[in-house]
């Protein structure tokens, strides 16, 4: 079967309510931001391509480079952050001075799902104050 966006979205969609757990990824169970994209790669694509290191919370904060962005295009499509899509995911800084630290998957024209700290996964807007943190955007391979 072809990865299509609507695929990508009902998956991603149906880890909303998966409680917030720092390096998890196990839908229902618990998940943070990385968690949702590997458990969402895993259910559509097979295992993950790479093992997640261990990582702190504050992780970027003592970081140099890029790390997540470098780990997301070794196996993502890197494409222009202004013209993501359904089904894309979507990385973002805190601070211009920090590497990119939060992922989400878009869900709709506006709208992404992401699990953040404190909060279980849910569908958000895409409000201008995310949108100003956007670093970077990629797309899950085979997706046109």
């Amino acid at each position: 079967m072809p990865l299509t966006r609507s695929l990508i979205v009902a998956e991603t969609r149906s880890w909303i309510g998966t409680p917030y757990r720092h390096q998890a990824s196990l839908k229902g169970v618990g998940c943070d931001c990385l968690g949702l994209v590997r458990g969402v790669w895993r259910a559509l694509l097979g295992d993950e391509p790479e093992r997640a290191p261990p990582y702190a919370p504050d992780w970027a904060e003592a970081a140099s480079g890029e790390p997540l962005a470098d780990a997301a295009g070794r196996h993502l499509v890197a494409i222009d952050r202004d013209t993501f899509g359904e089904g894309d995911v979507l990385l973002f800084r805190w601070r211009a001075s920090l590497p990119a630290k939060h992922a989400a998957i878009v869900s709709s024209p506006g709208l992404m799902v992401h699990a953040h700290d404190g909060a279980a996964v849910a569908e958000v807007s895409l409000a201008p104050w995310w949108r100003r943190r956007l670093a970077y955007a990629f797309r899950f391979p085979g997706v046109d």
